[in-house]
């Protein structure tokens, strides 16, 4: 076969492929459509998960005759002139109308103010019917039909209805909350309602509105900038985190994108706060000079190429953890309001079994329970595994820093009521040998003594490692590890790196290497292991910065073993020093595994709970 120029409708059908994906990209091109011509209202409408139906209504300027003939035509566009580096518009490309025509049934029918009347254009597997005079109000309704119709093997390949409208839900949230001065109106016989008012320039309250009340009472706001860049936003406290990472949200110069350099800057930013297998909850606003941003990398304009990549990851992970570090240590209001229903009748929780009600003076039904059904220190899942080591043991735990020695002078300062004034209140009591209960001014705050103090000692364990060259110890007899030569090699060529994490080693023989010096946080290491683990990084990645991670990672496991204990019953000076330690510290309000150290309970919560309010 000769070299020959394709039909027009077979470029088209080639360039949907990569334009029009699924049903939510229409929705996309045509609701960012809708933007660029000056929208202030949007509604949708789908059927049968968009594969029936699309329909996207606009109250936008609308395009006359002339305009509309070249709508539906490849790379016609009002969007760009000549250049690029200058983009201020949602779309520019001009092949979404073209490519959704050549594989769907479209009408477009649009008026521009002050005409007598609308007129219309339809496209149908890539054929063109004559321009026509219809009825309509101002603005442009776009009506797609048959998705997928001329290309029944991409029909084949669409998820399940269900499936298909989840997408164009999310879609659209993800652009109204892009734009909060345009009313947003999803509707249809496969869905419920969702609307979306204006809020002008009020981002919260349309964040809000999508991702819930509770946004703001757990999220702390952000705005920095570096050189050019600028960024905007709110990201969720370390403790109010999801199973996945659809609650994170990016807009660069107020596009919608997913682009994954964003997504690991936010993920870096809270590595040493969440737990594997969570994700933080982020809204982030970037803006920067349209020419230091190419938005052009791929047809779906979901992705972005930034000039300085570095200068973006450094701003997004420095202003999170900023933030973090001076607000981020509170714990999650929503574990409070669990609290709160944990108090409330079980009667009304359904299925769940009647409890006995506490009849004063009665202690009959009380002494006949077992011992057995309740909280036992030992057998605890805050507990840490038994067999750690004399070390960690209840007698050699260590002491919680500036604990004055208990007293029983009249005038003890543990019953000052000036520490109620402290952000974590004064400590009252103890319970269960695990929580510390501390009266607030306005409240009172529960505190896992356990949680709360691995933090503490991670904390600490985390400024050593930043304080300079990690301490290293010598070892008796150097360990002589076997391997192949390969990765002795490897690991001769980077012993002056190794060494500054505190791994001090060399050749011995062909294949062998000998350590003398290991890391001093490792403690009792699988020294063994540790060498054929950093092999293999470098191996893979060339890098020794497996190294630092491995000594978080342990430094964390230490803080566990190392910190107050669960079962272990405190004096009023010790809690009272672990609070106040709690408040100096940043990040003191989740674990090392993303867990809370507290919740507080507000006295307003309390009097409701006994229908004082």
């Amino acid at each position: 076969m000769r070299v020959h120029q394709l039909p027009e409708t077979l470029i088209n059908q080639i360039a949907a492929g990569e334009v029009i994906e699924r049903p939510a990209s229409v929705v996309k091109e045509l609701v960012e459509n809708a933007i660029d011509a000056g929208a202030r209202k949007v509604e949708i409408a789908t059927a049968a998960g968009g594969k029936a139906l699309i329909r996207v209504i606009d109250d936008g300027m609308g395009m006359d005759a002339d305009d509309l003939t070249l709508a539906v035509r490849r790379h016609c566009t009002s969007k760009i002139d000549q250049r690029l580096d200058d983009i201020s518009t949602l779309g520019f490309r001009g092949e979404a109308l073209p490519s959704i025509g050549s594989v769907a049934r479209l009408t477009l029918r649009s008026r521009p103010h002050n005409t007598p009347h609308a007129n219309e254009v339809s496209l149908a597997g890539g054929v063109l019917a004559p321009l026509r005079p219809a009825a309509a109000n101002q603005g442009t309704t776009v009506e797609v039909r048959d998705l997928f119709f001329a290309t029944p093997a991409r029909l084949k390949f669409l998820k399940s209805d269900r499936a298909e409208t989840a997408a164009i839900t999310e879609t659209v949230r993800r652009i109204a909350m892009a734009f909060p001065a345009v009313r947003f109106t999803l509707s249809g016989p496969d869905r419920s309602t969702l609307d979306l008012p204006a809020t002008g320039e009020d981002r919260l309250a349309r964040i809000a509105q999508v991702l819930g009340a509770e946004f703001a009472a757990n999220t702390i706001a952000l705005d920095a900038a570096r050189e050019e860049v600028g960024l905007a936003g709110h990201v969720g406290l370390p403790t109010w985190n999801k199973a996945n990472s659809l609650s994170q949200y990016a807009f660069v110069n107020g596009r919608p994108v997913q682009d994954k350099q964003i997504l690991t800057a936010i993920r870096a930013a809270y590595s040493d706060t969440l737990p594997r297998g969570r994700y933080p909850v982020a809204v982030l606003w970037i803006t920067l000079d349209p020419a230091l941003v190419d938005v052009n990398v791929h047809p779906a304009k979901s992705d972005v190429r930034f000039r300085d990549p570095g200068l973006v990851r450094g701003l997004i992970i420095g202003a999170i953890r900023q933030a973090l570090l001076a607000g981020g240590d509170r714990a999650s209001p929503s574990a409070s309001v669990g609290l709160a229903q944990a108090f409330r009748s079980p009667q009304n929780a359904a299925g769940s079994a009647p409890v006995e009600p506490f009849r004063p003076g009665f202690a009959g039904s009380f002494a006949s329970r077992s011992p057995a059904g309740g909280w036992q220190a030992t057998t605890s899942p805050s507990r840490p595994l038994n067999g750690v080591g004399t070390g960690f043991s209840e007698p050699a735990q260590p002491e919680i820093a500036e604990t004055a020695m208990p007293s029983a002078r009249s005038d003890d300062s543990s019953t000052d009521l000036s520490t109620v004034e402290n952000p974590l209140g004064a400590a009252r009591t103890q319970i269960h040998e695990n929580y510390i209960v501390a009266q607030t001014r306005d409240g009172l705050v529960i505190v896992d003594q356990h949680a709360a103090h691995e933090r503490l000692v991670f904390e600490r364990f985390k400024t050593a490692l930043r304080a300079g060259k990690v301490a290293s110890q010598i070892l008796l007899l150097p360990e002589i590890i076997d391997l192949p030569e390969d990765d002795c090699d490897r690991l001769a060529e980077r012993a002056d790196d190794l060494a500054e994490f505190g791994l001090v080693l060399e050749r011995f023989g062909p294949g062998a290497i000998a350590v003398r010096e290991t890391p001093a946080m490792l403690g009792e290491a699988d020294v063994a292991g540790l060498v054929r683990d950093m092999a293999d990084e470098i191996a893979e990645w060339d890098s020794s910065t497996g190294l630092r991670d491995r000594l978080e990672a342990v430094a964390s496991t230490m803080a566990c073993h190392g910190s107050v204990r669960s079962g272990r019953r405190l004096v009023t000076e010790e809690m009272n020093a672990l609070l106040r330690e709690m408040e100096r510290t940043p990040g003191s309000g989740q674990c090392n595994h993303g867990r809370p150290t507290y919740i507080e309970l507000k006295l307003s919560d309390i009097e409701k709970l006994f229908s004082r309010r």
